[in-house]
């Protein structure tokens, strides 16, 4: 009788058995699109705060924050995924911290050498991506546990959710507040010569944390399930 070989289950680059599960299932969609409403870091988890309302004055510096977050996220996931079973237990928080400074200041550096205006009004709150509570977050709570494509997905998904807040509240501060959408003139000067003044509130923090609270409660108002029972 001839012995059937055994079969070893073929994987993918991220480590994914394609024979159990495609590298967009249902499950791996969920981790993209849920930190986009119903798990949205910012206006359901509340974390974050602090950027939304320094540096939402004007688009531009939101879109580049956003683009940082997205890749020190998506990229600090993977490496502790992968260095999740070596990583002792004692020091996986400084190991964290270490992974996500080195991508931090590779981000800060590629900012200074390619967009330095952006760079000078965001210098301080890069920085900060380090101690963001949703970096970290994530890879305690994710990428300790999980593969490395879900954890890629997991830190992209989340990055983007509060990228997207950060974006939107941006979008109606800059608007309002000046009358330009990424630097240029969107309101005619038509409708300046009818009387029409900007809304200089809308530049000033406190409306930035106004903003996020109304996000909040028509998110709140769409979704009744995210309403917290007494």
């Amino acid at each position: 009788m001839s012995k059937k070989l055994k079969q070893t289950p073929k994987k993918s680059l991220f480590f994914i058995n394609k024979n159990t599960e495609p590298l967009f299932s249902k499950k791996n969609r969920a981790l993209l699109s849920d930190p986009l409403d119903d798990n949205n870091p910012i206006t359901v988890q509340v974390l974050g705060i602090c950027s939304a309302l320094a540096i939402t004055v004007q688009l531009k510096p939101a879109i580049v924050m956003t683009l940082s977050v997205i890749a020190v996220m998506g990229a600090s996931n993977v490496i502790v995924s992968v260095l999740r079973n070596l990583i002792p237990n004692r020091i996986r928080i400084i190991v964290q911290l270490v992974v996500v400074a080195s991508l931090v200041a590779l981000v800060d550096q590629i900012l200074k050498a390619f967009a330095y205006d952006v760079y000078k009004q965001l210098s301080i709150f890069i920085g900060l991506i380090i101690t963001n509570c949703i970096v970290m977050g994530r890879l305690e709570a994710f990428a300790l546990g999980n593969g490395v494509w879900k954890s890629f997905l997991d830190g992209v998904g989340n990055a983007a959710g509060y990228g997207f807040i950060l974006i939107l509240v941006a979008f109606f501060r800059e608007l309002l507040g000046s009358g330009k959408l990424y630097g240029y003139q969107v309101i005619p000067e038509a409708i300046y010569e009818l009387g029409y003044e900007n809304n200089g509130l809308m530049l000033l923090s406190p409306m930035a944390l106004i903003t996020v609270g109304i996000f909040i409660w028509i998110q709140r108002a769409r979704n009744r399930k995210l309403i917290e029972k007494n």
